[in-house]
């Protein structure tokens, strides 16, 4: 070997481009990284998986839960698991360690409710032993996992998250280029021949320096020698430069870590979200229309439980019971899940919530407005209205850039009339046509049915001798309103309507013979008269405060509820 440097430089540049592979290859990082829960956590009947937990990025995560039974894993707001949860002792992931997952129990109640099914969730599953679960974000905000078993048993708390890791190698690059430089330099010096270093000048006088004097004279040049020792040394350095500059990017691009800056995905506080996403809705419809369906076929109104509350399952539970008496009456009409021509959805993080969807099923003749109530976090949504649109109407479908908002019954302070003012003033309205609010609704098709039948009752030459009187009243309990997003809102009321008939005097009587009254009550006629009940759930839309528009009667439902002698 011509250099003594050679060899060393060629090792260094092997060592280093060894290293290089390496890190590429067998010492490189692993794809995932895997953490879980410590052993020696505590358990409650529920485990929730903050949305602390997820990455910020929005990086895709595969948590895994172990257990011996059956558990039901769902996938909701971070907002509405908080408050399923409540008081439940539980057991909190927080947060993802650098070697196990981080965790908080809380104290609290020992048995909840099997949180499967819940309406609350937008997925879930359910699994006995083994379960690996994508965390994907169903929507914009932030959103958590519950997990629990039963309810009663405690819920899993083997769980581990696995998530992408870190496989950046910013030292392999340039400690290859690094090696293979030194490897060339290395082979270079090795093959190349050295040059005779400089002879001492001869000594004056002596035969040599006569030898040096004739070739000087005789013309010829001497060329000295340029060392080689620096040029290594320097093509070193250069090779060094270059290193310095690859690793010097490569700490800058390490220290900007995403963690470090604020990401688009941290949300304004304060923010709120539609209550339910539009899969949510469509799974709830599908479960109420379902349950609705069974009820009317097989007439029984206790299958409507789970489901139907309210005005809705008042029509229904009167429209069953008088249809056994009665075989003329018509079935109600039937609940289409779909298609949803159009919905509003409240933001909200606080309950009863409100809901309203528009459908129209190859039944329905005209599109029907469902209104559903959700009492609580633990409660399903229930249908409380089933209303039929109007002929010439339309439902407001704009949205509001701060989103819908449910509207207290008794409040409305933007508007023309709150909601309980404007069902107390269509119940007026029917009941005297005449009076106070015959100026307030704009003119519709069911107050023009409505008071053309008690118009024509009363003007009946066969009633001369009975006192006849109509009287209709709101139901407070069941009024329910949400801002319409143009400032306006729609209004979902009850009225009992009850039409009262009474002989005026003695030996008079009121005939039922004929009429669905004498079915119901299994008399031909009456000296005593008879109170005739029907139930009327409206959908109004109430103008905005300052609006000159008159309030909308914009869909409605009438049931007969029983007939009654005096």
């Amino acid at each position: 070997m011509r250099f003594p440097l050679a060899a060393p430089i060629m090792v260094i540049g092997a060592l280093l481009v060894v290293l290089g592979i390496g890190q590429l290859t067998w010492w490189a990082p692993s794809e995932t990284v895997t953490v879980g829960v410590p052993a020696d956590v505590r358990s409650g009947p529920v485990t929730v998986i903050d949305a602390g937990a997820k990455d910020a990025d929005g990086s895709e995560m595969d948590i895994t839960v172990q257990s011996k039974g059956t558990f039901t894993l769902a996938v909701g707001r971070a907002s509405d698991v908080d408050a399923w949860v409540a008081d439940a002792a539980h057991l909190t992931v927080t947060g993802v360690g650098e070697d196990q997952l981080l965790t908080e129990f809380t104290e609290g109640e020992e048995s909840v409710p099997n949180p499967s099914g819940a309406d609350l969730w937008t997925s879930e599953e359910t699994a006995d032993g083994t379960l690996t679960h994508r965390w994907l974000d169903p929507g914009e905000g932030e959103w958590s996992i519950l997990i629990a078993a039963d309810g009663e048993n405690p819920a899993p708390t083997a769980i581990s998250i696995t998530s992408p890791n870190d496989t950046a190698t910013p030292w392999a690059v340039p400690l290859l280029i690094l090696g293979a430089l030194l490897l060339v330099l290395g082979i270079a010096l090795a093959f190349i021949k050295p040059r005779k270093t400089r002879r001492e000048p001869a000594t004056v006088g002596s035969r040599a320096y006569a030898r040096q004097q004739a070739h000087r004279q005789g013309g010829g040049t001497a060329f000295s020698a340029h060392p080689v020792r620096p040029l290594a040394a320097l093509g070193l350095a250069a090779a060094l430069g270059l290193t310095g500059t690859a690793v010097g990017t490569a700490s800058e691009s390490e220290s900007a870590t995403p963690g470090e800056e604020a990401t688009p995905a941290e949300e304004a506080e304060g923010t709120q979200y539609p209550v339910l996403l539009e899969s949510q809705l469509d799974r709830i419809l599908a479960k109420v229309a379902t349950s609705v369906t069974e009820a009317d076929a097989a007439a029984d109104a206790t299958l409507l439980e789970q489901r139907v509350a309210g005005a809705a399952a008042t029509l229904r539970t009167a429209n069953y019971s008088v249809r056994s008496q009665a075989d003329d009456v018509p079935a109600p009409t039937p609940v289409a899940a779909d298609p949803v021509l159009a919905s509003m959805i409240p933001t909200a993080n606080d309950w009863p919530r409100t809901v309203v969807a528009l459908t129209q099923g190859e039944s329905n003749p005209v599109p029907q407005a469902l209104v559903l109530v959700q009492e609580d976090p633990r409660s399903n949504y229930r249908l409380t209205s089933s209303i039929q649109m109007l002929p010439g109407t339309t439902f407001p479908t704009a949205g509001s850039p701060q989103g819908l908002q449910e509207i207290p019954v008794d409040g409305g302070e933007d508007l023309v009339a709150s909601p309980q003012d404007a069902v107390a003033a269509i119940a007026d309205y029917l009941t005297s046509p005449d009076g106070g609010n015959a100026g307030t609704f704009e003119p519709n098709s069911f107050a023009d049915a409505i008071t053309s039948f008690q118009s024509d009752v009363v003007a009946d030459a066969g009633n001369d001798s009975a006192e006849i009187t109509f009287t209709h009243e709101p139901v407070a309990e069941y009024t329910r309103a949400i801002s319409a997003g143009d400032g306006g809102a729609m209004v979902f009321g009850y009225l009992e309507h009850t039409y009262s008939s009474v002989p005026e005097g003695p030996g008079d009587s009121i005939a039922l013979e004929g009429t669905v009254y004498e079915t119901l009550t299994g008399e031909e006629s009456t000296e005593e008269g008879i109170d005739v009940r029907y139930g009327e759930a409206v959908m109004m839309y109430v103008p905005a405060a300052g609006s000159e528009k008159k309030i909308t009667v914009i869909g409605a439902a009438q049931q007969l509820l029983s007939a009654e002698l005096r």
